[in-house]
């Protein structure tokens, strides 16, 4: 366990360190350990750039969704390859202007290509379904979206929805670190879905049951990444 002191503030946890596999990890539980960190106050730069301080090079981003498009059921897999950010407030980028330095990113590919695949192959030899493309909106939270909010954000595009997945993508680009996400549905989104209103019982049970698989695919990733 180390606690690592960033330019940016404190992070949301101490970066853990062990194996995975025959493969070394690091872990930062971006809530906190605690799980009390609400998606608008993570402090998305500090998390990263401890990351990589410790000798990241690649992150996975673990990411529990809702599904808006009817690919997207609940405990599906998805390894997303576009996402729309609609957070505003959060701390999106290492360029404030205070240092005097400047540098616009390319963000057409907002994941890593390479790791992506590495993901879908993962799926595949540790015999879990999972869509391999998407586009994820991300929403500010920590409240879930209006039925409006949701048509909106599928208009768009959006395929499934979550409130992490910016401005941690951004940031990781800017840092030089190859990110991907691995996407699990826990819940339909809003108006989506036959049984009304979302409740936190829905969504822990959905997650319990995608809990193996997801484990299955990130102990698979760790032999191919």
């Amino acid at each position: 366990m180390q606690l690592v002191t960033t330019p940016f503030g404190e992070t949301s946890a101490s970066v853990l360190r062990g194996t995975l596999g025959a493969r070394e990890i690091l872990f930062l539980p971006r809530h906190g350990s605690d799980h009390r960190v609400p998606p608008h106050r993570i402090n998305y730069r500090a998390n990263l750039w401890a990351l990589r301080a410790c000798g990241a090079e690649r992150v996975l981003g673990l990411a529990a969704v809702g599904g808006i498009t009817a690919r997207f059921e609940p405990e599906v897999l998805a390894v997303p390859d576009q996402i729309i950010d609609y957070t505003y407030g959060r701390a999106h980028t290492l360029y404030e202007g205070d240092s005097g330095d400047l540098e616009h990113v390319d963000l057409t590919a907002p994941y890593c290509e390479r790791l992506r695949r590495a993901l879908i192959s993962a799926c595949a030899s540790s015999g879990q379904a999972v869509v391999d493309e998407g586009v994820y909106g991300a929403t500010q939270g920590p409240r879930l979206e209006t039925a409006a909010e949701i048509l909106r954000l599928e208009r768009d595009g959006c395929d499934m929805v979550g409130m992490t997945g910016m401005p941690e993508a951004a940031l990781a680009r800017e840092l030089g670190l190859r990110y991907a996400s691995l996407a699990f549905v826990v819940n339909w989104a809003a108006g989506k879905g036959e049984g009304g209103a979302i409740t936190m019982r829905e969504i822990e049970e959905n997650l319990d049951r995608c809990v193996e698989r997801v484990l299955a695919v990130l102990m698979a990733v760790a032999e191919l990444a």
